[in-house]
């Protein structure tokens, strides 16, 4: 009974403080405490000593296998990556208690041969379903981490971009398995069906710690942080301008800190999902929830996005301290439609400074107008303290529908100083508006002479 009392006092706390428009920092300050880092043995094997050569040349993929095994009969320890340029062609497979150690002037280059990534089990766009291995993938591990200040370079832009015009048929194929409630041992996928891997994907993971590193040249989503927990991500920078190039996607997945993060993404920088449509809503008990976003750079195509895939529901996320570098077409976006169900709810977005963008603020229950029966609440949300110096389109968006309305919208001491659309706001009720300048400020009136 107590608790449950703690968490209805937390939901009734959270409410609160999205209806007066703050900004719950103990809830972030709780959730922070929350999250563990590695533990890492003090094992530590240097890849030079198995044989490997940072030559751009020669394939290195059984030095890392070797490496990981290694790893795995002392119960764990750090890989060191030194300076030079390392072909892999093929995955590497995380073991727990692990820490890959990338050194300043090394560089991870895999191969973009399809043949080379073994089927895995993993997801698609919001489908659980076996694909091409992610390049680097952990599954069901524990205390692992990628740090140094080294690159993983994806070599996306050849052969797996040009996946992207002959993905359709299995794309559809996916979302019909997912539909159909299709087993998962049916849903085979690899050759032939051209859905691009991930870069690198932690799967069912927990104490996970990725840091510093550089992602270039993804051939699909860059990190996807898919039914993990207890994550922190921070200095990590990004130059990846494929297709669908999302930064971090954090998955069904918890306590999760992102800052100090230089994005520059041919997708979204961060766009938060919790699995789609009839699958997702079949696993509303792991919600992604307790996200932070923080002292970010963002560059792409939209700065933090919630959903479209988010039927199992997406809750308690705070953005704050961040900026863009160059052009966004919008800054948050939280999109869901009549297809997806589920819920998105006590978002906290302080602090942010948008320069160029096409539409500022955006909420929409009604992405690409698609779908009908699950239409999505999305409730207790918070906008304070955000600059942008021009929308091309529109300042702030509200999109709900006549019987299913967005509810309590905060919006405090916002600025858009120039934007063609000032204010769209449709089917939505207890929206609060306090400060909120859209275009040239009003003056004081003078008497008439």
């Amino acid at each position: 009974m107590m608790k449950f009392n703690y968490f209805l006092f937390l939901l009734i706390s959270m409410v609160s403080f999205a209806q007066k428009g703050e900004f719950p920092t103990e809830k972030v300050d709780s959730i922070v405490k929350r999250i563990q880092l590695p533990i890492i043995p003090s094992y530590e094997i240097n890849i030079l000593q198995l044989g490997a050569k940072g030559d751009s040349i020669s394939n290195n993929k059984f030095v890392f296998d070797k490496a990981m095994a290694l790893c795995k009969k002392k119960n764990g320890g750090t890989i060191i990556v030194p300076k030079g340029v390392y072909k892999i062609n093929g995955p590497i497979h995380f073991v727990s208690n692990v820490n890959l150690k990338i050194e300043k002037g090394a560089k991870l280059k895999f191969s973009d041969n399809p043949q080379d990534y073994p089927m895995v089990f993993t997801s698609w766009e919001g489908t659980m379903l076996y694909n091409y291995s992610p390049l680097i993938y952990a599954y069901n591990c524990s205390n692992i981490a990628i740090s140094g200040d080294g690159t993983i370079d994806g070599e996306g832009g050849k052969i797996w971009k040009s996946f992207k015009a002959k993905e359709e048929a299995g794309k559809n194929r996916s979302r019909e398995m997912n539909h159909n409630s299709v087993p998962l041992n049916d849903r085979k996928f690899g050759e032939g069906y051209f859905l691009r891997p991930q870069m690198i994907q932690f799967f069912n993971c927990k104490n996970i710690l990725v840091e510093n590193i550089r992602i270039e040249n993804s051939p699909f989503w860059c990190l996807h942080l898919l039914k993990s927990q207890s994550i922190t991500i921070r200095g990590i920078s990004y130059k990846s301008l494929n297709y669908n190039n999302d930064g971090i996607d954090p998955e069904y997945s918890r306590d999760v800190l992102i800052e100090n993060v230089t994005f520059n993404n041919g997708d979204d920088n961060v766009a938060i999902k919790a699995g789609r449509d009839h699958e997702g809503r079949a696993n509303t008990l792991t919600p992604s929830e307790n996200i932070i976003i923080r002292n970010c750079n963002f560059k792409g195509l939209h700065g933090v996005v919630i959903g479209s895939e988010m039927s199992a529901g997406v809750q308690n996320v705070f953005v704050e301290n961040c900026k863009t570098v160059g052009y966004l077409k919008r800054g948050i976006y939280l999109k869901t439609n009549a297809d997806r169900g589920g819920f998105i709810k006590n978002i906290f977005v302080r602090n942010i400074q948008l320069d160029d963008v096409e539409d500022c603020l955006y909420i929409t229950a009604n992405y690409h107008g698609e779908g009908s029966g699950f239409q999505s609440d999305i409730s207790n949300v918070c906008f304070s303290d955000i600059t942008c110096n021009k929308a091309s389109e529109s300042g702030i968006v509200i999109q709900g529908f006549p019987n299913k309305k967005i509810k309590n919208i905060s919006l405090k001491n916002i600025e858009i100083k120039s934007a063609k659309n000032a204010l769209s706001n449709e089917n939505a009720e207890n929206v609060l508006m306090t400060d909120v300048f859209i275009g040239k400020k009003a003056t004081v009136p003078t008497a008439a002479k």
